[in-house]
């Protein structure tokens, strides 16, 4: 990133005589993104405090710790770029690294950096109101802690905000229940022998499955939707594995800015339509036998957009699925038939299809035989009651607005940030919304991050929200916001550019589709990740165009 010069530090923190903490800037969440904004800021010598809900760093990394729980972008190409002496002292023990050896990363990272020291743990905020007269927001925590704060930045995430199916009952079930998504911390949770239930097939469920089926007594599973995943493959790195990454690291990362979702993996320009079809066809043996997104970003490009070669890749993923499962008609309901493949996101698995091929595992389709209520006994469905010891969530998140409308957020005149987005999230860029002064998100809605990698997308919008901080409080603004007008045609632009494609065909977390009652408005960027970089580098160069500054 550009240099910054480091300025003084500058105290904050002091509780004043209601007891409210004052600093320039306020965190909400230390993710991988928090957790790199809170270095920065600090490098602006900037008083800053980090509110974070658990107790630890590192974001979903900290709270999904779910059997099986495991990246699907390469370990080497998800961490931190910022500093040298990280990446040469940092082993990654897996191609795929999973979620203890993530969280101890990201622990890594905090310790190295002394980051807890300005991290609040263990609290939540609950409510955020911005006061016209002084410029502040004034936030309010479970705890009763205030804090006061010029600016303030969201990093609470994309899938932070747990989805629990509305399914009554659940409060007698005598077992015992998780979601995926607030897997306990502090005890160890077996299934040796127990009859589990897992509700959901998505991204988390196909990597949990394969896990609790390890050792089961009986494992039901309930699928909504069947979805295309493709295989893993994922293998220990050996010393001179790391030693090759390593001296790739300089020029990996400035290569993975570049890319369309900051993966190691790039669109083949070429269509599936231009080669021979046993070309075509190697093409994608050889892809389906390689590690990770080769399956799919890999590949020629016209499968994100064109029907008909989309269904041709549909078709020979679905023939490898025929072909893991052993009893054809199981097979024939784990195929998906109501979406195009990469419409939703697709989960990189390990063993998943093979599972239905044990003895101690079944699968009930919610379509044909849909859960009425939990008993005290297990799930009762419109066939039967089918008693289980444990019930395992696997039902996925309200992604992208979900943790900001958790939080009751008071703007110019008492406007509420729910009621805005009622009908759908409005938002400049992703980064602002107008009505909302010197409030920033990271990582929300309309932003690339939720169709890329992670640390990839995040880097360079936490380097440029830096920027901003340093411009406001040197220059001496005392308001950032974004112009309704310039908000307007951004929100539309998102839309537009979504309307029509193949994506806008399949019910999915990028419309809001997984949540009863929500509406289907697309939330993310469809867009490239240098696209949307330079939008936001174009738009700082050109005074703040689309922002009201003063």
């Amino acid at each position: 990133m550009t240099e910054i010069a480091t300025r003084p530090d500058v105290s904050g923190g002091q509780p004043d005589e209601a007891g409210v903490r004052s600093y320039d800037v306020v965190i909400v969440g230390a993710g991988l993104t928090g957790m790199y904004q809170l270095k920065l800021a600090r490098e602006l010598g900037r008083s800053v405090r980090v509110i974070e809900a658990g107790s630890g760093v590192g974001g979903t990394w900290y709270w999904n710790a779910y059997p099986g729980a495991r990246l699907d972008s390469e370990s080497h190409s998800y961490q931190y770029s910022f500093d040298e002496e990280l990446l040469e002292e940092w082993r990654w023990k897996e191609m795929f690294a999973g979620q203890p050896e993530l969280e101890s990363y990201y622990n890594h990272v905090a310790d190295k950096l002394d980051l807890r020291r300005d991290i609040d743990f263990d609290t939540r905020i609950e409510s955020m109101v911005f006061d016209e007269e002084t410029n502040c927001w004034t936030l309010n925590s479970t705890t009763g802690e205030v804090y006061r704060a010029r600016f303030v930045i969201m990093a609470t995430g994309i899938l932070s905000d747990p989805n629990f199916p509305r399914i009554p009952g659940l409060d007698r079930f005598e077992g015992e229940w998780y979601h995926t998504s607030l897997w306990p911390k502090d005890e160890e949770i077996g299934f040796e022998g127990k009859r589990i239930a897992v509700i959901g097939t998505g991204a988390t469920g196909v990597q949990v499955i394969p896990e609790v089926a390890k050792t089961a007594g009986h494992l039901t599973v309930f699928q909504r939707t069947a979805n295309w995943a493709v295989p893993l493959r994922n293998r220990p790195l050996s010393d001179d594995d790391m030693a090759t990454i390593r001296a790739g690291y300089q020029d990996m990362f400035p290569y993975l800015r570049q890319t369309f979702s900051g993966f190691l993996h790039s669109w083949d320009p070429v269509k599936s339509t231009e080669v021979a079809p046993e070309v075509r066809d190697a093409r994608y043996e050889e892809a389906f036998n390689s590690p990770g997104f080769t399956k799919w970003i890999g590949l020629y490009n016209d499968l994100a957009y064109d029907a008909e070669a989309n269904k041709i890749y549909c078709e020979f993923l679905a023939e490898k699925i025929r072909e893991r499962v052993n009893d054809p008609e199981i097979a024939e309901k784990l195929i998906p038939n109501d979406h195009y493949f990469g419409t939703k996101r697709v989960p990189c698995e390990t063993n998943y299809y093979e599972t239905y091929n044990k003895d101690n595992v079944d699968l009930v389709l919610l379509k044909e035989n849909p859960i009425t209520e939990i008993t005290e006994k297990g799930v009762l469905t419109e066939q039967g009651e089918i008693e289980v010891d444990t019930i395992i969530f696997a039902t996925g998140f309200d992604a992208f607005t979900g943790a900001l409308n958790k939080i009751d957020i008071r703007g110019i005149g008492g406007q509420t940030m729910r009621d805005k987005w009622k009908n759908g999230p409005h938002t400049y860029m992703g980064m602002q919304v107008a009505g909302f002064p010197n409030l920033f998100i990271e990582g929300g809605p309309h932003g690339k991050g939720g169709h890329g990698n992670g640390p990839r997308c995040s880097e360079p919008v936490v380097e440029w929200v830096t920027k901003v901080v340093d411009d406001f409080f040197t220059k001496g603004w005392q308001r950032i916001d974004a112009d309704p007008e310039a908000e307007a045609v951004w929100t539309k632009q998102v839309a537009d550019t979504a309307a029509g494609t193949l994506q806008a065909t399949a019910k999915s977390i990028f419309f809001g589709d997984n949540i009863p009652g929500k509406p289907r408005v697309y939330v993310a960027y469809i867009g490239s990740l240098p696209e949307f970089v330079q939008t936001l580098e174009n738009a700082r160069d050109e005074n703040y165009r689309g922002f009201l500054v003063h």
